[in-house]
């Protein structure tokens, strides 16, 4: 027993080493090509495009959608808004009216329903595009408000490379200031646009569309299969299949589009979950479609692989977590030199002091807010633990959209539900706490490491029922 424990929490230790070391790595291929800028193209003729918004259930935010995109700094008679509704409830009649609205004043927006919401976000858009003719695509979640000159500052590059196939914008916050939960979104959200996404692309690595904030070319998404409701990451699929059918894709870190963070712990622990499950999915899926292509190169699978195991670290760390006190007590510890194992941790943080300096002036007041994502990247763990292992299984199950609460903030009937599994992250936060208190007497240099376990599987399943007592 003793053997089997010891190495299964160093084949652990290890794996997530290699993704710290990854993180790291990423970071130096930022900072090397972190000046670059890529020259928009003049364009003669503007190419017919089709911003695709696909809802469900949002009359929180939809009118502040419409809005912005009825405003987007384009040529009317090349350009069609489709509102892709999958409502039902009051958002239709409001859709329907502001629609109405737009169109009185000139602009080119329909109203798309369907009769069944068959393929949720990915059947939406597959739908949407049979009914439009227009080269490019671009699209928006609910929660996202596009700037005026969002299409004109993205769609010239397709004029000039015809093996351009997406390009991708930086995601940007409304409400970063909403509470502690949006402050240390941010910080998350920030490191993967600002330093992973630019390394990736700016060194030729596979990189994905977002899901938002995104415009695609029609024939790069008709060649490389279309949107398949197959997996719940429609994007990270056909990113990957596109890509891998030859199309380029370019990310623009400085063309920037604000989208609203979940400031409810449930509503972030379902997207969290969603997330998981479905770049789990993704990863059974096409990972060995990625080591089969020869036009990649080596460095582009590894680096393709990393990226599709994205949330593996996730059960990697409940597992840590369950074998740990055990091993104290049977003095493992002494024989393991992991200390070397825990530098490799230092990468990613700079990876967030990094992407903090360079987008605010004031990003040391901003990264006070570390410990916050702390304790939400170690308390999540849970939760997408279960994610990930409901996408290795094969379970496909329903596309459930985050809430979005615009001005309503809480007091709004897309509050969630309390989840039983918030249970699970009680036990935890209690088991890591019995951790703590035989690792002073035992291991001392491993109490901190279990009492941070304890306070965010705490501090998460407090948030998730305080959300779900309003």
């Amino acid at each position: 027993m003793f053997t089997l424990l010891t190495t299964l929490y160093v084949i652990c230790a290890l794996l997530l080493t290699i993704y710290a070391v990854s993180q790291t790595l990423l970071l130096f291929i930022y900072w090397r090509h972190r000046r670059e800028r890529v020259i928009a193209p003049s364009v003669q003729d503007w190419p017919t495009v089709t911003v695709q918004l696909p809802l469900y259930n949002e009359r929180h935010v939809v009118e502040r959608l419409l809005e912005a995109c009825a405003n987007l700094d384009y040529p009317r008679d090349r350009l069609l808004i489709q509102v892709l509704d999958d409502s039902n409830d009051e958002t239709v009649p409001i859709v329907a009216q502001l629609c109405a609205k737009w169109q009185r004043a000139g602009v080119n927006m329909r109203q798309v329903r369907r009769a069944e919401r068959k393929g949720y976000k990915a059947g939406a858009l597959a739908y949407g595009m049979t009914l439009s003719q227009s080269e490019l695509f671009a699209v928006f979640d609910a929660d996202f408000v596009p700037p005026p000159d969002f299409l004109k500052h993205t769609v010239s590059y397709f004029s000039a490379d015809p093996t351009l196939g997406m390009v991708q914008t930086r995601w940007g916050h409304l409400n970063p200031f909403d509470n502690p939960l949006t402050l240390g979104q941010t910080l998350s959200v920030d490191a993967h646009f600002v330093v992973e996404q630019t390394a990736r692309n700016r060194a030729g690595l596979l990189i994905n569309f977002n899901g938002s904030g995104g415009i695609w070319r029609a024939s790069c998404i008709r060649e490389a299969g279309g949107w398949d409701a197959t997996t719940l990451s429609e994007d990270l699929d056909l990113s990957y299949r596109a890509q891998l059918a030859g199309w380029h894709f370019l990310y623009l870190p400085d063309v920037v589009i604000p989208g609203e963070l979940p400031p409810q712990m449930t509503a972030y622990k379902l997207q969290q979950a969603r997330w998981a499950k479905g770049s789990t999915q993704c990863l059974t899926r096409l990972l060995g479609r990625v080591w089969h292509a020869t036009r990649l190169s080596l460095a582009q699978r590894l680096v393709a692989t990393l990226h599709l195991c994205q949330y593996l670290p996730h059960p990697l760390m409940v597992l840590l977590l369950l074998l740990t006190p055990p091993l104290i007590l049977m003095d493992a510890f002494e024989k393991l030199p992991l200390g070397p194992l825990g530098l490799a941790g230092l990468g990613p943080l700079l990876v967030y002091v990094v992407s903090q300096q360079t987008l605010y002036d004031d990003w040391g007041k901003r990264l006070l807010v570390f410990p916050v994502l702390m304790a939400l990247g170690t308390g999540i763990a849970w939760n997408n633990t279960r994610a990930v292992v409901s996408g290795f299984m094969g379970r496909h199950g329903e596309f459930k959209r985050t809430p979005k609460f615009g001005q309503a903030k809480r007091a709004n009937t897309y509050a969630l539900r309390f989840d039983r599994a918030t249970w699970v992250e009680v036990a935890l936060s209690l088991y890591a706490l019995w951790g703590t208190v035989i690792a002073v007497k035992s291991y001392p240099a491993l109490a901190p490491y279990l009492a941070l376990y304890a306070f965010a599987f705490a501090a998460v399943a407090f948030w998730s029922m305080s959300d779900s007592a309003r």
